[in-house]
């Protein structure tokens, strides 16, 4: 299966599998754009097309398709955890297919493809001379009422690197910090061989980035990439980067030297960090100015000759010379602090226990309780401990719920050690539950949940009444000790804590691979009552792993 289509075609085979009725593109392409994935009727029938071919669904009638025996043996070979190494695999194949000459300005470029409003170029125009792209170069396509616009993506400039004989492994892609109109340090990092979506996916939705304050202003949050080279390439890989950059593929906020932190990111010995601003960061500008944009990163390559320059950059890029000591901290550097100290006792329900800490207007605040108490009410497994504690933050109102890292904590303290994998986006309601997407702790300096709700990817409301998506995390424990932790998570249940599953040795959980001779467990994410929240249009502010916090003064759903 083509690899930029994969993904999308796997959905839909989901789909089907999931509907027993034959289904027609329009309803399809309803039910994708509930999975997140924006693809009108035409597209749909273009895949179901290339399934049909592949013996993977078939044709009824004028009526629409239904999945065939080897459809849903195809399904079964594409879980989500395979999807987490995709990601990566896929971002080496763009890589090694790039084959751009700065020199003759020939070859190919991987580009990314999205869909944007006509009304938007202007402004578009006016971020690319600020400097805030990595090419002007751009092709733009009519599409009905919208534009079909392609820009160079960052993977291009490992490829070059590649073609030129130097090896490049690319690290993270995040957020980098502006102040003073120079980048300063990285703020946020997913790692690529952590998650199951592109990483700078995760930093698109209007609320991750700042780039048109940075214009203005000079302080904001810009996308970003970040990839190793070995030390003894560095002189080469610069002659490479000054080559782009007359050839109009520039971006570069940082080159490092060999061990040397780049923005706040580490750097081993005898490697070199290489920062490079996100393809993606004048869509996510004019998305930011109010504009609809659907951005698709690494899409497909493109001969460099058939894009042309938007605009000619008024302004560079530029770096501080030091980042004052500040280090990028992943998520599990705080977490495991927090789970160190939590010392929730079940035997009498006390203690201290890991809270998410989200904030919301007060006037909203009777609002976002009842639709707080109905999610607890009705569907409590969707929380790790479904009770809040209602918090006065001044203006605004303080929402604090368990977080499901309390339960590593808890299990430690009796002697097992386990260990948080995953945080990830669960479908509930079909045949059985599954992971649809994933996100590894050690990889991001984020929460997953955090990063899923943002980017509006949950469906609790959908979830209590039947099918939806909900958070959960998965953690694993040594296979020695899974008859220990049952018995600790079966005293645990007793006091309200939910456990959605725990598995074999080695088992396949909900759709996630678990490493050998370890046992896995999957809770509910504390944030999935917030994530209802937000769903019904409440603006609220989500802090997931936030402090540590006495279980006294929460209450149950009844008692809101």
């Amino acid at each position: 299966m083509a690899e930029e289509t994969n993904q999308k075609m796997m959905e839909i085979l989901r789909i089907l599998a999931e509907h027993d009725d034959v289904l027609g593109a329009k309803i399809i392409a309803s039910e994708l754009k509930k999975k997140g994935y924006n693809l009108g009727e035409r597209a749909v029938r273009y895949h179901m097309r290339i399934l049909d071919e592949k013996g993977l669904t078939e044709r009824v009638g004028y009526a629409g398709r239904r999945i065939t025996e080897k459809g849903l043996q195809e399904i079964n070979k594409g879980l989500v955890y395979d999807q987490v190494n995709f990601i990566f695999s896929k971002f080496e194949s763009m890589i090694y297919r790039t084959s751009f000459n700065p020199d003759t300005l020939e070859g190919k470029v991987v580009v990314n493809t999205s869909l944007i409003s006509p009304d938007s170029i202007e402004t578009l125009k006016s971020i690319m001379r600020n400097g805030f792209c990595l090419s002007p170069y751009v092709r733009i396509e009519e599409n009905d009422d919208k534009y079909i616009i392609k820009t160079i993506c960052g993977t291009t400039v490992d490829g070059i690197l590649l073609k030129n004989g130097i090896p490049v492994i690319p690290q993270f892609g995040g957020i980098v910090q502006f102040d003073d109109h120079q980048a300063t340090a990285f703020t946020d990092l997913i790692a690529y061989r952590k998650t199951s979506m592109t990483p700078l996916e995760a930093f698109t939705s209007k609320n991750m980035t700042s780039i048109l304050d940075v214009i203005r202003e000079g302080s904001g949050s810009v996308p970003a990439n970040f990839r190793l080279i070995p030390e003894s390439a560095r002189d080469d890989a610069i002659r490479i980067f000054r080559k782009l950059e007359r050839a109009g593929i520039s971006g570069l906020l940082g080159v490092g030297r060999g061990g040397e932190d780049v923005l706040g990111v580490p750097v081993d010995d005898g490697m070199v960090g290489v920062a490079i601003i996100g393809g993606i960061t004048p869509l996510c500008a004019i998305q930011e100015a109010g504009y609809d944009a659907e951005i698709k990163l690494a899409e497909n390559l493109i001969d460099f000759r058939d894009l042309s320059p938007l605009v000619k950059p008024e302004k560079r890029l530029v770096s501080s010379s030091s980042t004052g000591g500040i280090r990028v901290r992943f998520l599990l550097s705080k977490a495991w602090n927090l789970i160190n100290d939590v010392d929730f006792n079940p035997a009498d329900g006390s203690g201290k226990v890991i809270a998410n800490i989200s904030f919301l207007r007060k006037d909203d605040l009777d609002d976002a309780l009842e639709i707080i108490g109905h999610v607890l009410a009705e569907r409590p497994e969707f929380s790790t401990l479904p009770m809040i504690r209602v918090m006065d933050a001044g203006k605004m109102a303080g929402i604090a719920t368990v977080c499901s890292l309390t339960v590593d904590g808890i299990l430690i303290k009796n002697g097992v050690m386990s260990t948080p994998r995953y945080g990830g986006l669960l479908e509930t309601g079909s045949r059985e539950m599954r992971f649809v997407e994933l996100t590894a702790y050690s990889g991001s300096s984020l929460d997953p949940h955090e990063i899923y709700v943002s980017k509006n990817m949950t469906a609790v409301l959908d979830a209590v009444q039947g099918q939806g998506r909900v958070l959960a995390s998965l953690r694993e424990v040594p296979y020695l000790a899974r008859g220990h932790a049952l018995e600790v998570m079966e005293n645990l249940q007793e006091t309200g804590f939910q456990i959605l599953g725990t598995g074999k040795p080695g088992e396949i959980l909900y759709n996630a691979r678990v490493e050998k001779y370890r046992a896995g467990i999957v809770n509910p994410g504390g944030l999935n009552p917030l994530a209802a929240v937000s769903e019904a249009g409440i603006e609220i502010e989500m802090k997931a792993v936030e402090s540590l916090m006495d279980l006294e003064g929460f209450l149950w759903a009844d008692e809101l």
